[in-house]
């Protein structure tokens, strides 16, 4: 019975990766990873978090070589990511002399974390334009991977490295419900679409077509907080008054100080001297009335000639009001 029931379990779970489009599969699956002469590469190799104490090494078949985590040589590095349960391997300046199986190791395990088989060649299988992309939560990603002619028929998938599960090509006509969509355009590439990326989306990935596949890795970043976006057609209503209203101020302060410059100076209190006469003026307020007052001394020295004294006293014309006891009065003075 407890052997039908883990049976059953096993199925039902099958069937629902399947209808989800994902597929999970054995890391000990043989994949080759084509790469262009002279090319470079990064691969991970994910392991299980209670293994972070234990040494971790990159075995080569072709030469029986181990290559343990923390050792960057000329055109190697293995480095070590304990924080991420994972180490990545390097391998740069390719030539057809690195054709051949690698394999992950943990130490004193018996089994690999992971079986490659790499191969060298002009023209890769499997290839992507960027082997690095970036989107923020909440947002989409697009990753277009190409492949060979000889891979036009294959099945195209996108998979992840951390748990080994692939996403897919839907050959049917139905829609995908699926964050993970992709499109093949049956030639010579096919598009993988991710929305609403989530922090935890961030890692390793290939895209493959048939066993051929290339490594991708994924950054998602935390989303920024929302700001106002607005566009050129909604400021335009905004800017047209402001910008009315500042030209009329302009317009307005331009006049003002055109006027302000072209006002007549006031008369200013003068003294002149003419042919021996003078003539003091002196200024009243102008709301007190003006009384004048003219005194004329012909010759005072001379008796035998009459003198003759006079005094004229009148307001100013236009003023009608009657001059205050304390009033100003202007007092004007010729003498000849």
């Amino acid at each position: 019975m407890a052997a039908f029931a883990k049976m059953k379990i096993f199925y039902i779970s099958v069937g629902f990766w399947l209808i989800i489009g994902v597929e999970c599969y054995s890391g000990s699956s043989n994949h080759s990873l084509t790469i262009r002469t002279g090319g470079s590469v990064t691969i991970p190799c994910h392991y299980d978090k209670n293994y972070r104490q234990l040494k971790k090494f990159w075995y080569s078949e072709i030469d029986r070589k181990n290559t343990y985590t923390n050792t960057t040589e000329e055109n190697l590095s293995v480095i070590d990511h304990p924080d991420q349960s994972l180490f990545t391997v390097t391998m740069r300046n390719l030539q057809g002399k690195h054709n051949g199986t690698y394999y992950c190791f943990l130490e004193g395990q018996t089994t690999e974390i992971y079986k490659l088989l790499v191969k060298v060649q002009s023209a890769p299988d499997v290839s992507v334009v960027s082997s690095s992309v970036s989107g923020h939560e909440g947002g989409d990603i697009s990753v277009q991977c190409f492949y060979s002619s000889g891979y036009k028929n294959t099945v195209k998938q996108w998979c992840r490295y951390k748990d080994q599960s692939c996403y897919k090509e839907m050959r049917t006509g139905t829609s995908q419900n699926s964050s993970v969509q992709i499109r093949d355009d049956g030639n010579s590439s096919f598009t993988v679409l991710m929305t609403g990326l989530r922090l935890t989306d961030s890692g390793w990935y290939f895209c493959s077509a048939g066993e051929a596949l290339n490594p991708v890795h994924l950054t998602v970043t935390k989303a920024k907080a929302d700001t106002v976006k607005v566009t050129n057609n909604e400021l335009l209503p905004v800017w047209l008054p402001v910008s009315a209203a500042l030209l009329l101020l302009l317009i307005l302060v331009g006049v003002f100080t055109w006027r302000w410059r072209q006002r007549p100076k006031q008369d200013q209190p003068q003294i002149k001297e003419r042919n021996g006469s003078t003539n003091d003026t002196i200024y009243s307020k102008p709301e007190d009335p003006v009384i004048y007052s003219t005194i004329n001394d012909e010759n005072p020295n001379d008796a035998s000639k009459a003198i003759t004294t006079y005094s004229t006293i009148d307001h100013v014309p236009g003023s009608e009001a009657k001059p205050p006891e304390s009033g100003t009065v202007y007092s004007t003075v010729a003498s000849h």
